[in-house]
């Protein structure tokens, strides 16, 4: 395998994106994205250790995707549980913040770092919203994904420049504070090689977290045919994404992550992830249409009124398009809650509220 400096342990993305390179005349989402191919199990999946606390069972797992470090995942579902339950892929936020991913949302065996309580207290009302949907009746798998914790790039290897860079930013910087800084600058490269690579930052996580929702569809406490996922912000980008590109997906929550495009180019651009631009999409559509793919399939997005993310216009046109693009067959909602940028426990509420409904009415295969 070909060694390259500035991508370190995953230098074997290079062979595993040319080998997902779409048809040149494939059509669909998933070929716009880039990065597509058979979707295939994780491999090597590993138990590395179990628990039990607060009415909750959990799972520590790792696997391999095929290339870069062994993913990281937790899963929870409630203690005493003895049938198969409908399952939850619950997917982490960005937040600018690269050196944990799953643990935003979700407690596992050695509960919640530290360096987390902000976010934590800030965008999801102080708990965990996988651990509260795993009491609440559900199978759930955290894991993270391409660019965070067990999947994070290592600082040492990024280039000198942006880790020059890292010193202005965050000098004296402890190892976290460090990673977090270096890792938001980092994310502009990743996106090049992407690109360079005929794929783009979004299909390569879309794609990993195809992985994750194919191994919780193939355990044999998760009833089949009843997969679901939910997630804020950049977690609300990968609900988004996995609704448009995995059929195993029977009903998405998409949080604090919806405008069209138009609404977005006063100021509100800055701010955002690469996931939610997918190199060349905007040539094809917008992004209420991606997340409208797969319509009539149930679709929940909850939006925040004072988001600073977002415009309200951007938010209302977003929710017009969707209404148009579900039409009179249904399987959208939209929701709007007052409060800035959050997924706090009264949303957790109605997300896990709405997802009991679709999930127990949705046909098994």
């Amino acid at each position: 395998m070909a060694t390259y400096q500035d991508l370190g342990p995953y230098s074997d993305f290079v062979d595993a994106a040319r080998a997902r390179q779409p048809a040149r005349d494939g059509g669909g989402v998933r070929a716009a994205l880039g990065f597509d191919g058979p979707d295939t199990l994780p491999t090597d999946v590993r138990l590395e250790g179990t628990w039990e606390r607060d009415g909750v069972v959990g799972e520590e797992l790792t696997w391999s995707v095929g290339y870069g470090p062994r993913t990281a995942a937790t899963f929870v579902k409630p203690a005493g549980a003895t049938g198969p339950l409908p399952g939850v892929v619950a997917l982490h936020s960005h937040d600018g913040y690269t050196f944990h991913g799953r643990e935003k949302v979700v407690d596992g065996a050695d509960g919640l770092p530290p360096d987390l309580t902000r976010i934590r207290n800030e965008q999801y009302g102080g708990v965990a919203f996988a651990n509260r949907l795993a009491k609440a009746g559900f199978a759930v798998l955290a894991p993270d994904v391409f660019c965070w914790g067990s999947r994070r790039f290592p600082v040492e290897t990024m280039p000198e420049s942006i880790r020059r860079h890292t010193k202005v930013i965050a000098p004296d910087a402890d190892e976290v504070t460090e990673q977090n800084a270096a890792g938001r600058l980092f994310e502009n490269l990743v996106e090049k090689y992407c690109v360079l690579l005929g794929a783009s930052m979004a299909g390569v996580v879309a794609a990993e977290d195809r992985m994750a929702v194919d191994y919780l569809a193939s355990r044999p406490d998760v009833q089949a045919g009843k997969v679901g996922c939910v997630g804020l912000s950049g977690g609300g980008a990968r609900s988004a994404l996995l609704q448009a590109t995995s059929e195993r997906i029977g009903a998405a929550v998409v949080v604090g992550m919806m405008s069209t495009y138009e609404g977005l180019l006063d100021h509100n651009v800055a701010g955002h992830t690469w996931m939610f631009f997918p190199a060349g999409w905007a040539r094809h559509s917008d992004w209420p249409d991606l997340a409208a793919a797969r319509a009539p399939s149930p679709l929940l997005v909850q939006y925040d009124n004072e988001d600073p993310l977002f415009t309200p216009d951007g938010m209302r046109a977003a929710h017009a398009k969707l209404q148009a693009a579900y039409g009179e067959a249904g399987g959208y909602e939209g929701r709007f809650y007052d409060g800035p940028h959050k997924f706090d426990q009264p949303m957790q509420d109605d997300a896990a509220a709405w997802l009991t409904g679709q999930l127990s009415a949705a046909p098994a295969p």
